[in-house]
């Protein structure tokens, strides 16, 4: 089993990324649907385009 889900997840909480960033993240990831649009934020579009890719490329722009 390949745990990449679980150690970014982990690494982005320790962080500590922006909630949105994370479930954004997330969702991307694992492919799951858009959000509802008026529930789309800045920094959840940028998580779910870097779960999209595999990547956290943004994620320190979203540190609290």
């Amino acid at each position: 089993m390949d745990n990449t889900y679980y150690d970014t997840v982990s690494q982005l909480e320790k962080m500590p990324a922006d909630r949105e960033y994370v479930l954004g993240w997330m969702g991307g990831y694992l492919g799951n649907p858009m959000r509802e649009e008026q529930r789309v934020t800045e920094a959840y579009e940028a998580g779910r385009t870097d779960g999209g890719n595999g990547n956290t490329d943004s994620a320190q722009k979203w540190v609290k």
